[in-house]
């Protein structure tokens, strides 16, 4: 959670965009009942939220490969196969340069079935030490105009070779990223992104056979409409999923190079919850750098393994899921989602969510706190439909556990416009969620994720 009420960097830029247009085998369940059959075959959010993913061995052979190839196997990829040359990088956070070996990788154009507002890039990849990777977009405006290649992120899994980072400063005129999103600066224009590409820059130390190796690559594109209110569903399961309960607030003042703990942890604190949910687990060697006295080293870990240097926190979206991607057979995705609906189709699956959303004291029953952006985990729903989640801020490990009701929770997570605790018009983030889920899912977790649009 952000500190109460008090704004983010993601919220003050989020808030610039407003002002413009204002201007394998599941987990354990708890419980089951029946299955939300609401959503229709193509999935509810596809009306909103286009999702692309390049990810089999034809995806990778299908873009345009430059010192890159194509790999085989249970999880196909793209690898170095002979570097193009040799370029210097001077890392903005440590001023440090070196060279490094690089090959790229550009995908087809993707047309969106959405025309977008935002778009967000998610990526999973292998970066052995001494490898890291670069993540571009370039798109193609409804207008006929084009984008520049804009910068979604600098990645490596470690953060020995460099820091990893989001880019500030990218902007066009018509479009600008903040953080982690690719925004249209005035919707109200009714411009809109038609179409993107993505490429891939795999860097190496030079000299080496070493190589990162990108397992998925793709966005979510959105035109999610202003709105204070979402209509109220109706619900449809009662179940809930057995997940480690973790609490950000017991990591109050720890590590300060890493936002310093405690509630600017919400993030990562979920992101360890699910991991460990899929059976993720760090060994003692791992988890040596932490120190003894915390509690919960793997949430220490999380923080340090997701931090944008350049956002200085934890919350950078496509990192988190990156994160989650580098645990043995799982894999992560920024995503938006339509409903609760939704969210019961992937519970029904034994797939939990996590989700942003922001909020004042008096907006949510039982939360005892506001918000101007804070990330939990929903689990599951009550008999009533109410939702169950793990809500990190929470002072201990045995509370994260609660119960929020349904329609006020709905409307906190799916609205794009609200007011904050000063009276002024603020933004909501629509629905936005991280999904993350084995490598190789089963049939029922397959169908669940193609209904709300992930594949």
């Amino acid at each position: 959670m952000s500190r109460a009420e008090q704004p983010s960097r993601r919220t003050v830029l989020a808030a610039a965009v407003a002002a413009a247009v204002v201007s394998g085998a599941g987990p354990a369940v708890a419980a089951t009942a029946r299955v939300n059959d609401a959503a229709d075959s193509d999935g509810v959010p596809s009306r909103l939220v286009d999702n692309h993913a390049w990810t089999s061995y034809a995806d990778w052979r299908a873009g345009t490969a430059r010192g890159t190839r194509a790999v085989a196997g249970s999880r196909p990829g793209l690898a170095i196969a002979a570097a193009l040359g040799s370029v210097d990088y001077t890392d903005p956070h440590t001023q440090k340069t070196a060279a490094w070996e690089y090959a790229t990788w550009t995908s087809p154009v993707h047309r969106l079935s959405v025309p977008a507002t935002e778009t967000i890039a998610s990526w999973n990849a292998h970066t052995p030490a001494g490898t890291w990777i670069q993540v571009e977009l370039h798109g193609t405006y409804s207008d006929g105009t084009e984008t520049p290649w804009y910068v979604m992120g600098r990645w490596a899994a470690g953060d020995e070779d460099i820091k990893r980072t989001s880019v500030d400063g990218q902007t066009d005129g018509k479009s600008t990223i903040w953080t982690d999103t690719f925004a249209i600066d005035d919707a109200t224009t009714g411009l809109r992104l038609a179409s993107y590409q993505l490429r891939l820059t795999l860097y190496r130390k030079p000299g080496t056979k070493l190589t990162p190796v990108v397992w998925r690559l793709g966005a979510m594109g959105s035109d999610i409409p202003d709105r204070f209110t979402v209509p109220a569903s109706t619900p449809g399961l009662a179940q809930e999923l057995i997940v480690p309960r973790y609490s950000q607030e017991l990591h109050v003042g720890q590590y300060p190079e890493y936002d310093n703990g405690g509630e600017a942890w919400c993030s990562p604190t979920s992101s360890q919850m699910i991991i460990e949910y899929w059976g993720g687990r760090l060994t003692p060697e791992q988890l040596a750098w932490v120190d003894p006295a915390f509690a919960d080293p793997q949430v220490c870990n999380a923080a340090r393994f997701t931090y944008d240097y350049q956002y200085e926190g934890c919350g950078n979206w496509p990192f988190n899921a990156a994160y989650a991607a580098t645990y043995k057979g799982l894999q992560g995705v920024v995503t938006r989602l339509g409903s609760l609906g939704d969210l019961e189709t992937l519970i029904a699956a034994g797939i939990p969510a996590i989700t942003s959303q922001s909020f004042l004291a008096t907006e949510l029953t039982g939360a005892g706190y506001g918000t101007s952006g804070h990330l939990m985990t929903v689990i599951g729903f009550t008999a009533d439909g109410d939702v169950i989640a793990n809500d990190p801020n929470s002072p201990t490990d045995p509370a994260v556990r609660r119960v929020y009701n349904r329609r006020e929770w709905e409307n906190i997570w799916l609205r794009t416009k609200r007011y904050n605790a000063s009276g002024k018009l603020s933004s909501g983030t629509g629905g936005v969620c991280y999904l993350y889920f084995p490598a190789e899912p089963t049939a029922r977790q397959r169908k669940a994720l193609g209904a709300v649009g992930v594949r």
